[in-house]
């Protein structure tokens, strides 16, 4: 290593202190004198070579910062920020924050060094630190040989080999195969997430062949509703939702554009590894379809902070600290975001690892784009001329153009000037906020703009026309008349759909930094895009950017997505993952209880070419998920959680699943695939808890009431309350495994809801009008409908008596009242049963 030697007059001159060591030394020596005393410095003394920042093997990085912000400034220590702190007294401001304080010749030794120019020896070039771990998930991916098994005439594939093997270790025998009324249930449910109609449940039943129950699962995998069902797995994990949050929480018009994607590519079955790349960076492939860049719709179901006092700075950190702590939650199924502040506690990722993994979301940008769904553009296209045409003169008629010139230089003079007039400061500051992009577009020349810039200028200038405006009581009328004429206009305009995407940045500038403890204000160390050194024996390429993230994601190198992804799957279809923390892969997570059998799950699916739709038939066509789920008394205490896969779990609809089923036996469920979110009935009182009343529930009219759980509105603030009751996740971060509770407040949700009393009705109607014949007949459709299979004796015979019962009651009450009144009353307990909303 060089030595760097400070000429022994300069020394001297420094601090009488240190004249006594300059008497003996012809000057300096870095290595043995300045690096041990910057060292003193760090909150952990040793041989640590970054903390907070602060590179003692790396000199320009130094320089430019050190622990909490503590600049060197070489050439003048009577500047130097860290001078100031090493002899200050104040206290949290002090350094070294532990430990002794530095010695007057220490210091002494830094001011002489520092008015020397700070040199410092020249970085080695040497190969970057490949770190390495040997826990399990951080293991290559080699797919093990399925093991070899007594009981061979039970497994129907490799996976039963896995499961059977475990179990025949333990001295235990799979359950037997559930019945067929069950089975043709439990794959509808977690295929399409709607309980399959009588005759799919009477077709499979007289389907003897010995592959009915593979071309059952064909079936329900090539229909519509597959896409649907699996897009809410992925929706939990992208935390999607149809608002900002925070307290403004403004609606987003087009969020569901993307949900509409997914449910898209599902169906057709997009290979994950595609799936994945196109929703991180499709607008960077090649050639890019606008449905792929509509993909990247995923990255902007980040909060949106909008409130005026929040730094836009700030706001936007929050979104990359979001977008990189999603990203390691989906893909690798890791803690990440436990390394903004410092390095992680328990796994091997640095703090510099998270923000190479934030970087890679620095140079993006946000836009929305024109996305029409099939039949907009036609006549979206006719109606566009006579539109601007209208459009023109009404901004003319009430002289727009002229007050937004007016009303842009003032508002772009807070921008060139601030300070200067306070009042068009606090303007921009709420534009900032309420407007996406303000500077860039308010920066732009008018006739540079995008049509779609320019519009959206204009209708915010329409509607809040600054502080000079605003004064102007006649003016201010004028605009709120005209604001109101737009608004007409543009209802009456034919709707081309928009997508919110991510697009390339091509003025983010300055690069990505180093947070120190994961402060937005205080930038460490500038870095650059890179993989996380545990994973990857090679650093990213210089310029690397979502493209390369995202198909290193889905690489051979990262063992991580495969096994991840799998894990989940299992989780949907079993109730627990093989490994039970599916957020959490990393040394503070659950080892799994089949580790062999979750690489060669993971090693298939690779190999099957990321096929979602084959691996699910790989998954439901094993003898371990047709097993019955009945609860085995005798492994009720040493397997309470079934970790041995000896059964199949009884599980309880998701929230969404649980008002399908619902109206899905009433007969009102409207099945329309894809399109906008919709506002179905809910009690009164709950969007009013939204910031300043600004949160509008207008009850969806028609068929709208009667969609799926999965196109609710979900409003951020005040979501759909039945939702929230069923356990679905508030969509702040992202949800790897939702909750399943038994709660009083279910109960009277399934009782005395509207919509639950509505499909109740709905049921008691459809036996009335679909069922002939008597009591007994009726009741075997009501099961069929709710159940898929009929009643047992018991069920027939006190059913009996309470539809008796309940007929004299109403007899009694109104001459009016007829057999349907006492067929909703059996309808309202078969909507109630536990069976119901259960998957067994």
């Amino acid at each position: 290593m060089p030595r760097y030697l400070l000429p022994a007059a300069l020394m001297a001159a420094s601090a009488a202190g240190f004249q006594a060591t300059t008497a003996t030394h012809a000057g300096v020596d870095f290595e043995r004198q300045v690096r041990p005393i910057l060292q003193k410095c760090l909150p952990c003394h040793g041989a640590q070579q970054q903390m907070n920042g602060l590179r003692l093997d790396e000199g320009h990085a130094a320089l430019r910062g050190g622990y909490s912000g503590a600049a060197i400034v070489a050439g003048n220590s009577a500047s130097s920020p860290m001078i100031l702190r090493l002899t200050s007294d104040r206290q949290g401001f002090f350094m070294p924050p532990a430990g002794d304080r530095l010695a007057a010749g220490e210091i002494a030794t830094l001011r002489a060094w520092i008015d020397h120019g700070a040199p410092w020896p020249s970085p080695r070039k040497t190969a970057p630190a490949v770190r390495s771990s040997s826990h399990w998930s951080f293991q290559p991916l080699v797919k093990p040989a399925p093991p070899a098994v007594r009981g061979r005439s039970w497994v129907r594939n490799p996976i039963d080999a896995f499961v059977l093997s475990r179990l025949e270790s333990e001295g235990i025998a799979p359950s037997p195969e559930a019945v067929k009324t069950t089975l043709v249930r439990r794959a509808s449910l977690d295929l399409t997430g709607l309980p399959p109609p009588p005759e799919l449940v009477d077709e499979f039943l007289r389907d003897s062949s010995p592959d009915a129950w593979d071309r059952l699962v064909d079936r329900l995998l090539a229909s519509p509703h597959y896409g649907e069902r699996w897009a809410r797995w992925w929706l939990d994990l992208a935390h999607y939702a149809d608002s900002d949050g925070y307290e403004k929480d403004q609606v987003r018009p087009y969020a569901w554009r993307w949900r509409h994607w997914v449910i898209e590519a599902l169906n057709r079955d997009l290979p994950f590894d595609r799936f994945t790349i196109e929703q991180l960076a499709g607008d960077l492939l090649p050639g890019a379809t606008n449905e792929q860049r509509v993909a990247t719709g995923f990255l902007r179901n980040t909060l949106t902070n909008r409130e005026a006092g929040v730094d836009r700075a700030e706001a936007r950190f929050e979104q990359l600290v979001n977008r990189a702590n999603t990203v390691g939650t989906v893909w690798l199924g890791l803690t990440v975001g436990c390394a903004q502040c410092h390095d992680h506690k328990y796994d091997p990722i640095t703090q510099r690892d998270y923000y190479r993994l934030f970087a890679f979301f620095h140079a993006a940008e946000e836009e929305n784009v024109d996305a029409p769904l099939a039949g907009e553009a036609g006549p979206y296209l006719r109606a566009l001329p006579e539109y601007r045409k209208q459009r023109a003169e009404l901004l003319r008629e009430f002289e727009a153009p002229a007050l937004q010139a007016e009303w842009e230089e003032k508002i772009g003079g807070a921008i060139r000037e601030p300070g200067k007039v306070l009042e068009w400061d606090f303007a921009l500051t709420s534009m900032k906020a309420m407007f996406d992009r303000a500077e860039r577009v308010l920066k732009t020349e008018p006739a540079r703009r995008s049509p779609r810039d320019q519009a959206r200028l204009t209708d915010y200038f329409v509607r809040s026309p600054g502080p000079a405006l605003g004064r102007d009581k006649k003016t201010l009328e004028r605009l709120k008349e005209l604001r109101e004429k737009l608004e007409k206009l543009d209802s009456g305009f034919p709707a081309l759909t928009q997508a919110p995407v991510m697009v390339r940045d091509q003025d983010a500038g300055g690069g990505a930094h180093l947070h120190l403890r994961g402060d937005w204000r205080q930038k460490g160390i500038p870095v650059e895009p890179g993989l996380p050194a545990v994973l990857s024996t090679a650093p990213a390429a210089p310029g690397a950017d979502r493209l390369a993230l995202a198909r290193w994601l889905v690489s051979r190198e990262n063992p991580l997505t495969a096994r991840v992804t799998v894990n989940r799957l299992w989780q949907e279809l079993f109730g627990r993952g093989l490994a039970a923390t599916a957020e959490d892969f990393g040394a503070q997570g659950e080892r799994p209880t089949h580790p062999g059998l979750l690489d060669w799950l993971a090693a298939e699916l690779v190999d099957r070419g990321w096929s979602l739709k084959q691996f699910h038939k790989l998954l439901l066509t094993s003898a371990t998920y047709r097993q019955s789920s009945r609860v085995r008394p005798e492994l009720v205490s040493r397997d309470p959680d079934n970790r041995l896969l000896a059964r199949q779990a009884r599980l309880r609809l998701s929230a969404e699943a649980v008002r399908d089923v619902a109206l899905a036996a009433g007969g009102l469920l409207h099945t329309a695939v894809g399109g906008p979110s919709v506002r179905p009935p809910q009690p009164a009182g709950v969007a009013e808890l939204g910031y300043a009343n600004s949160v509008k529930w207008k009850e969806s009219e028609g068929t709208d009431r009667y969609r799926r759980g999965l196109y609710i509105h979900f409003q951020r603030t005040t979501p759909y309350p039945m939702l929230m009751n069923f356990d679905a996740p508030d969509s702040n971060v992202s949800c790897t495994r939702r909750q399943r509770s038994n709660t009083p407040l279910q109960a009277l949700n399934l009782l005395n809801d509207p919509v639950f009393v509505e499909a109740a009705h709905a049921l008691a109607w459809r036996v009335e009008q679909e069922a002939s014949g008597g009591f007994g007949d009726r009741l075997d459709y009501a099961f069929r409908l709710c159940l898929a299979h009929p009643p047992s004796a018991e069920e027939r015979e006190r059913l009996g008596r309470f539809f008796d019962q309940y007929s004299g009651i109403l007899r009694n009450q109104s001459a009016a009242a007829g057999p349907v009144s006492a067929w909703a009353a059996v309808s309202r307990v078969l909507l109630n049963l536990d069976e119901f909303i259960t998957r067994e």
